[in-house]
């Protein structure tokens, strides 16, 4: 009883700390080393997570503060379960534009058009409008925190290897072009209808492009100088490199100067330029999400809690790698569906991973996710009594601040030129996400995208590479006979290799590859044809009760006496890949020829034996660990 108390008290212990890795570094946290990095780390994503959270959840069709509550909450239970140190969590692009999409196919403007009392025209009622949108992104917050808690239990970390790095930057890629045209209206100054489904970008591009004549120039002239201004001083800021101990704090900045501007010049009033309105003070009290829309948005919430892991445990893996730690995937899902579900109760939307602040904060000396505990402080601060100070901003300055935050997205399409000169498959999941994307929406593209991609590996392993091995001089190496020229076919034998695993999919092509794919004397052939020939004809001839061999039916053996199949690329057999073999092991034989398998992995054995492929015809005495084996011991009177 004592050792099994001990054991569960040693394994609840274990748990503890594996769900909640800020027990396990913090007490070995080196203060005098880290806490001023971490501080001043701090101090600079927070200067970010401001205007970011600002100009976001315009992106998401949600009110500014909004934003600043998901740089807060989800950001601050990331720090007690997340294993990354680097990455910085909260407000991103990509994220936003796809819950932007969902808040205005479900709660669109025009379902909040009410009648003036004095002139009966309608107008949009945007405290109501802005309430509903606040509780959907809140369901499907929670939603989404929901099913990345139950994929981390269940260990599917491992998800992030399906979506592959051409499918999430053409995916991204895609999601900045929707980032760009969704943000136009603020730069140019006109109000477009919201459109949901596929080709919702065409049409919205389409109108925007109708209503270029109605631009408000004043929004248009303080666009085009925020954007000019943000790009010079960022310019200036990364020339002065580690002159300075941070980075220009660009944005934040921006939003300030501009903020004084509008309210002292009242560009509301006198040019009709948009600002973003009250900012409420203080923290929300937390409210249970309504379980109402959780139907409408299962699907979306699945699709944004696959990309947004996907994104943050990538990005964590390259700091990881780059600072000698590990990133546990697993405990990396269950970190950000807290951070989600919690977010869900405080009227935050679904956190993704920035990679300019995540560059930000690593740049700046930070070592730990103390950083994004301090950046919290500073949001704290801001939340309780700064905010309302920012109701004059002009929202063409949150859309200027988006706009050039994209560059490092759009230089994505630089990849088009690589892929094509490296892998044309991968610059083909690159194309066909990034059209689908555009075309259809975020989610729908992302699905078309998966499946594309499967696809794609199961074509490549339905058309693998087969090719006759020969010896390289004399040595114990083995290469394909046709593309090297000092690789010699061994008298006598054919060595038979796929490039791909055998399995329902492609055996019949494999079986017909090795019978049929070369000719003459380096083939499965004899001068009578294909081995299927040969075994028609043999079955043709009348035989005797002792089937007499080929010589006394009067037909010509092959120019060979065995084959070798080498089964190191196998990685797993199934029925239909051990029936194959069992066909391949007859034809042979009934044509006087030896077939062995070299390189099985044990797994692949295990599955022959449960297969029942072994019998008196087939032993264990076919199987060799390499290929040299049997050509020593018993195929090639040559070697010997």
């Amino acid at each position: 009883v004592l050792v099994f108390n001990l054991c569960s008290a040693s394994t609840a212990k274990s748990l503890l700390f594996r769900f909640i890795p800020i027990l396990t570094w913090l007490p070995r946290y080196p203060v005098k080393e880290w806490l001023l990095g971490d501080i001043i780390s701090g101090f600079s994503v927070g200067i970010m997570h401001l205007p970011q959270g600002l100009a976001y959840s315009l992106l998401a069709g949600l009110p500014p503060v909004v934003g600043l509550y998901s740089a807060f909450y989800p950001v601050l239970v990331y720090f007690f379960f997340g294993t990354s140190r680097h990455i910085s969590v909260g407000p991103f692009a990509v994220i936003s534009v796809m819950i932007g999409s969902i808040t205005d196919s479900l709660e669109p403007s025009g379902k909040f058009m009410e009648a003036d009392n004095d002139t009966n025209v309608p107008i949009l009622n945007e405290a109501k409008r802005d309430a509903a949108r606040v509780q959907l992104a809140a369901a499907l917050t929670f939603l989404v925190g929901i099913f990345q808690i139950a994929l981390g239990l269940l260990q599917f970390g491992f998800l992030a290897t399906y979506l592959s790095e051409p499918l999430v930057r053409g995916y991204t890629t895609a999601a900045a072009i929707q980032v760009l045209i969704s943000q136009l209206k603020y730069v140019i100054g006109v109000e477009l209808e919201e459109y949901a489904g596929p080709l919702a970008l065409i049409y919205t591009f389409l109108e925007l492009c109708s209503k270029l004549p109605k631009t408000n120039v004043g929004t248009l002239v303080t666009s085009l100088i925020a954007i000019i201004s943000i790009l010079i001083v960022k310019k200036i800021s990364d020339k002065l490199g580690k002159r300075i101990p941070v980075p220009i704090p660009t944005e934040l900045l921006t939003i300030i100067i501009a903020t004084g501007i509008s309210y002292g010049a009242k560009l509301n009033g006198r040019f009709n330029i948009s600002v973003v309105g009250e900012i409420p003070s203080g923290l929300v009290p937390p409210k249970a999400p309504v379980v109402s829309y959780f139907g409408q948005v299962i699907g979306n919430a699945f699709a944004i809690a696959v990309v947004s892991y996907v994104i943050c445990v990538s990005l964590g893996k390259i700091f990881a790698f780059k600072h000698g730690y590990k990133v546990d995937s697993n405990q990396e899902l269950i970190a950000l569906g807290l951070s989600n579900f919690v977010g869900g109760f405080f009227q935050c939307y679904s956190i993704g991973c920035s990679m300019s602040r995540s560059l930000v904060q690593e740049s700046t000396g930070g070592h730990s996710q103390v950083s994004a505990a301090v950046s919290c402080l500073l949001l704290l601060v801001t939340i309780l009594k700064i905010s309302e100070l920012f109701r004059e901003l002009p929202k063409a300055i949150l859309a200027a601040i988006i706009l050039v935050n994209l560059k490092g997205m759009f230089k994505q399409f630089k990849d088009i030129h690589t892929l094509w000169k490296s892998n044309f498959v991968d610059l083909l999941i690159w194309l066909v996400t990034f059209v689908a994307t555009i075309l259809l929406n975020l989610d729908m593209g992302l699905g078309v995208a998966v499946v594309f991609s499967l696809l794609t590996v199961i074509f490549r392993t339905q058309m693998p590479h087969y090719s006759i091995l020969g010896q390289v001089s004399k040595t114990g190496i083995y290469k394909d006979a046709a593309e090297y020229q000092k690789a010699e076919e061994i008298p006598g034998v054919k060595i038979f290799r796929s490039s791909a695993t055998i399995y329902f999919a492609n055996a019949a092509l494999y079986e017909e590859a090795l019978k049929t794919k070369p000719r003459g004397d380096t083939t499965a052939n004899g001068p009578s044809g294909s081995v299927d020939d040969q075994k028609y004809q043999n079955l043709k001839q009348p035989q005797s009760s002792d089937q007499p061999g080929l010589m006394a039916l009067g037909l010509e053996k092959p120019p060979f006496h065995s084959i070798i199949l080498d089964f190191s690329p196998v990685n797993f057999v199934d029925t239909v890949s051990i029936k194959t073999l069992k066909n391949i092991f007859k034809d042979f034989q009934e044509i006087e020829v030896n077939v062995f398998l070299v390189g099985c992995n044990d797994s692949v054995i295990s599955q022959l034996e449960r297969g029942n492929f072994f019998s008196q015809n087939i032993t264990k005495h076919h199987l060799f660990a390499s290929l040299h084996h049997p050509l020593w011991r018993y195929v090639s009177p040559v070697l010997k």
